[in-house]
């Protein structure tokens, strides 16, 4: 009968990811559930992310509750059609738990990919490598107070045939918090000189918001580097910025002053769970974190607007390029992405605020793929 029986577990949205919380059930037992339902909201550090079912069949038994937070790969709950008898759900479950308290709760940990730390220049960077393979590798730069945990739904399904690397900005997460004079170009240099310490002659290059701006330097200044370029609300393409964003991300030192600026990242604001609001207060009071954030401020949003204007690089780049934005940005306006030129596919994703690639990842990867090809 246990062929016939379907575990749900904790899902590992990204390679750092050893355990999460059971923000909500979306389902009652007994409901029957298709293949890809949305089922429970799943909290990590970073964010709530809603999961999706393995397969079609009667939820039989939850055997998390809401507020549980457990190891990857901990039984949630178990998928059966009614004719399996509740004494064969129970005598899976026993297994399920037994044979995962000897055996799969020591495997997790020892399974996750944990960053390392990389010396370039005179710099410390914190770097999250997965995937092998013959593929051209692809390089993911996250944005302004951001991390590579930004990246923790794309990374993963983005490396099945292919190196890619994600790394902390310098003055963001676990790399140095010297951020020189904090322009793009700047870290622009300190990305290309990261690709040639791993030995990556050429990437494809995803950027967010800030990172947008700087995958556009490095393929200013390094064209023979960048072999496409994937800009996810990318700053650099117009003036205009929410500074008010930028200003309470730096200020605000409290969770009940941090949750509704982090809230403008998103559309659907219950997506900003409470440790990740704790997480960017603890680093903010890192030695040097803050002084690093105010000088990127400074440099790239001096009296509130955006001081580069990277449109002629982008216009100019002869590789494939693509721009993918959510509508209700309330960070960059996606109206920035219009006037280019027609080769450069432009992706509106409706619902979606300034992080597509958290909030609709699925279509992300999509995009993503497609142009990686």
């Amino acid at each position: 009968m246990t062929d016939l029986i379907t575990p749900i577990t904790m899902p590992k949205f990204g390679l750092a990811m050893t355990e999460g919380k059971i923000a909500s059930w979306n389902i009652a037992p007994g409901a029957h559930i298709d293949a890809g339902q949305e089922i429970a909201d799943i909290e990590t550090t970073k964010i709530t992310n809603g999961y999706e079912s393995p397969a079609s069949g009667v939820l039989r038994r939850q055997t998390a509750t809401e507020g549980e937070t457990l190891p990857v790969g901990a039984l949630l709950g178990v998928l059966a059609e009614p004719a399996v008898s509740d004494a064969d759900i129970d005598a899976f479950i026993a297994k399920f738990q037994a044979d995962f308290s000897s055996n799969n709760a020591s495997t997790t940990q020892a399974d996750s990919a944990e960053p390392t730390l990389v010396t370039v220049g005179d710099q410390t960077l914190r770097v999250q490598e997965a995937g092998e393979g013959e593929g051209t590798p692809i390089l993911f730069i996250h944005g302004f107070g951001g991390d590579l945990t930004n990246w923790m739904l794309n990374q993963t399904n983005l490396s099945s045939d292919r190196r890619t690397i994600a790394f902390d900005l310098p003055g963001h997460g676990g790399s140095s918090k010297n951020v020189k004079d904090g322009r793009p170009a700047t870290f622009a240099e300190t990305a290309a000189t990261l690709l040639d310490k791993l030995d990556i002659a050429q990437a494809h290059i995803v950027g967010h918001s800030l990172g947008g701006a700087i995958a556009l330097e490095l393929a200013k200044a390094f064209p023979q580097k960048v072999v496409s370029l994937s800009l996810i609300a990318p700053a650099g393409l117009g003036a205009d910025i929410n500074i008010n964003f930028i200003e309470g991300f730096i200020s605000a030192d409290r969770r009940k002053t941090l949750e509704p600026v982090l809230q403008c990242l998103v559309y659907d604001k219950t997506l900003i769970s409470r440790r990740m609001i704790e997480d960017i207060i603890r680093f903010k009071r890192l030695d040097g974190a803050l002084q690093g954030l105010q000088t990127i401020a400074k440099a790239c949003f001096p009296e509130g607007r955006q001081a580069d204007d990277l449109r002629p690089v982008l216009a100019g780049f002869t590789g494939p390029a693509q721009i993918i934005w959510g509508t209700e940005d309330e960070v960059l306006s996606p109206s920035d992405a219009k006037g280019l030129p027609d080769t450069i596919e432009v992706t509106l994703l409706p619902q979606t605020g300034h992080m597509p690639q958290l909030e609709k990842a699925t279509e992300v990867n999509a995009a993503i793929t497609k142009i990686t090809r």
